[in-house]
């Protein structure tokens, strides 16, 4: 009985990934640069399909539900942001050097353990790609 409903939710959880796929692919079919450029507009188009191809082929293998959880949330909220702000590029975050440290003394392992900590979501797999 437990078995079965693994398999129902590793089922529903890859229709919910090949969703996300298509829906990402149609995205940038449709999608339309800011700057009204047609460069602009295929490069924003190309940067979609690039960023999609290569972290859905990092990840193809991931079995940690976990995990997967995780990487749905990242995409789902790249696209809204993009849709949102009409970039089809993660929005920067910027703190300021050293400005995380909460205890005096600490140095820069415990900075960039909470700089790792305090990433958002949308930009968890960034640095991988980049």
């Amino acid at each position: 009985m437990e078995g079965e409903d693994n398999e129902k939710m590793t089922i529903a959880t890859r229709q919910e990934v090949l969703g996300l796929y298509r829906s990402i692919f149609r995205l940038a079919r449709k999608w339309q640069a800011v700057s009204g450029q047609m460069e602009d507009t295929i490069k924003e188009k190309q940067y979609i399909l690039n960023e999609a191809r290569t972290l859905f082929q990092k990840n193809k293998n991931l079995t940690d539900t976990d995990l997967i959880k995780q990487c749905i949330d990242e995409c789902t909220a790249r696209i809204e942001i993009g849709l949102h702000y009409q970039i089809p590029y993660p929005r920067p975050i910027h703190l300021p050097p050293m400005g995380l440290t909460s205890i005096r003394g600490r140095g820069l392992r415990s900075q960039e353990k909470l700089r790792k900590l305090s990433k958002p979501v949308y930009l968890r797999s960034h640095d991988d790609v980049s």
